[in-house]
């Protein structure tokens, strides 16, 4: 799979202590702009990609799942997935198609290694747009 699933680290000591937990996540690239989305149940982001940045989403709230696939215009071509929920955090390389569909509410932080309004084009969408499919 071309999107990667981060794992935290956690200093034990602040679960221990009773009050919670501190998860990090160190990504290997800086991050320059961060967004927070909502999606309603049912609905999609994407399908897309984006050519001049690396993109990292931390899930904060709810559940959806995260499909990503080689060739959009190709039917056969096999789409993969990670279910994601509460505290995943995935990276997603420049130039790899991807699309996040909600299951509940689900919410988000987009974190980017380039500004947005500093790219031209910030996303290249696919045709045709997932959210725009007649549903049965």
């Amino acid at each position: 799979m071309k999107i990667d699933v981060l794992r935290p680290t956690c200093n034990l000591d602040t679960v221990r202590d009773g009050r919670g937990g501190i998860f990090t996540w160190v990504p290997p690239e800086p991050i320059l702009e961060f967004n927070m989305l909502h999606l309603y149940p049912g609905k999609v982001r994407g399908l897309h990609y984006h050519p001049h940045f690396v993109e990292y989403l931390l899930f904060v709230e709810g559940s959806g799942v995260l499909i990503t696939k080689d060739d959009a215009e190709d039917p056969n071509c096999k789409e993969e997935f990670i279910h994601v929920s509460r505290g995943v955090c995935t990276r997603t390389p420049a130039g790899v198609m991807h699309s996040v569909h909600a299951i509940s509410s689900l919410t988000f932080i987009a974190m980017l290694t380039k500004p947005w309004d500093e790219c031209d084009p910030p996303l290249v969408q696919v045709e045709p747009l997932p959210h725009t499919l007649e549903r049965p």
